[in-house]
C-alpha cells in the first residue's frame, strides 16, 4: 500500500522539478528574448550603445599599448640622455625612440640650438679663434620647448575626448531608449485593456534594457578616460621637467 502512495506523492514534486527547469530555462535565455522582441527604435539605440561600446575599447586598448610603448622609451632616452656627453649621440638615437614625446621635446630644442649656433659663427673664421659657440636667445629655446611640448600632449591626448563623449552621452540614450519603450508599453497596456504584471512587467524589462546598455558603455569610458587623462599629466610632467634640464645644459654650455 505504500507504493502507490509514494508515486502519487512523487508525481507532484516531479511535476515541480520540470517546472523549475522551464522556469530557469526561460530566464537563462530572458534578457535574449527581450533584445530580439524589441521594437526597431530599441534596437536603434541598442545599436548606437554597441557601436559607442566597441569604439571605446578600441581606443582603451590603444592607448594602454601607446602609453606603455612611450613610459618604456622615454625611460629608455633619458638615461641615454644623461649618460651622453655630446648632444649629437643623443640625436643618433632619436629615430629608435620616436614613441616617447620627449624626442619631440629634444629633437625641437636641438634644431633651434643648431640654428643659433649656425648664426653665430662667423662667416670668415680666423684660424686662431677658437672661442666657443654663444646662444643668441635661450627664451628662443625655451619657446621651441615648449611649443614641441604642446604638439606632443595633443598627440597623446589624440581620441581620448572619445571616451569622454561616451561617458557623458550614452546614459541619455539609453534615457531616451527606456522612455520610449515605456511609451511603447503603455500603448500595448492601452490597447490591450488589461493592466495585470503579465501585460506590463514584459514592456517595462525591454525598456530598461536601454538604461542598463547605456550604463555598460559609460562606466568603462569613465573610468579610463580618468585613468588616462591622469597618465597625460604624468607625461606633460615629465616633459616640463626634461624642459628644464635641456635649458640648464644649454645655458652652461652656450651662454
Amino acid at each position: 500500500m505504500r507504493t502507490p502512495g509514494l508515486y502519487a506523492l512523487a508525481l507532484p514534486l516531479q511535476a515541480l522539478g520540470e517546472a523549475a527547469e522551464a522556469q530557469s530555462a526561460e530566464i537563462s535565455t530572458d534578457v535574449v528574448s527581450l533584445v530580439l522582441r524589441s521594437g526597431p527604435v530599441a534596437k536603434i539605440v541598442l545599436t548606437i550603445l554597441l557601436l559607442f561600446s566597441a569604439v571605446s575599447w578600441g581606443i582603451i586598448l590603444y592607448k594602454a599599448f601607446q602609453f606603455a610603448r612611450a613610459d618604456h622609451q622615454s625611460r629608455s632616452f633619458i638615461d641615454i640622455f644623461r649618460r651622453s656627453s655630446k648632444f649629437s649621440e643623443v640625436q643618433a638615437v632619436c629615430q629608435s625612440l620616436r614613441a616617447s614625446p620627449l624626442v619631440g621635446l629634444f629633437q625641437a630644442g636641438y634644431a633651434e640650438l643648431n640654428a643659433q649656433l649656425r648664426q653665430a659663427q662667423p662667416a670668415n673664421p680666423e684660424p686662431k679663434a677658437a672661442a666657443r659657440p654663444l646662444l643668441k636667445s635661450l627664451d628662443a629655446v625655451d619657446r621651441a620647448l615648449l611649443r614641441a611640448a604642446s604638439v606632443e600632449v595633443a598627440r597623446l591626448e589624440h581620441r581620448v575626448m572619445f571616451l569622454a563623449t561616451t561617458a557623458s552621452i550614452t546614459p541619455f540614450i539609453g534615457l531616451f531608449g527606456t522612455v520610449w519603450g515605456i511609451m511603447t508599453a503603455f500603448q500595448g497596456i492601452g490597447a490591450s485593456g488589461s493592466s495585470s504584471l503579465g501585460v506590463v512587467a514584459p514592456g517595462i524589462a525591454e525598456a530598461l534594457i536601454a538604461t542598463a546598455a547605456g550604463l555598460f558603455a559609460a562606466i568603462p569610458a569613465v573610468y579610463f578616460y580618468n585613468h588616462l587623462t591622469a597618465r597625460v599629466k604624468r607625461f606633460a610632467a615629465e616633459m616640463d621637467d626634461f624642459s628644464l634640464e635641456f635649458l640648464n645644459i644649454a645655458e652652461r654650455n652656450f651662454t
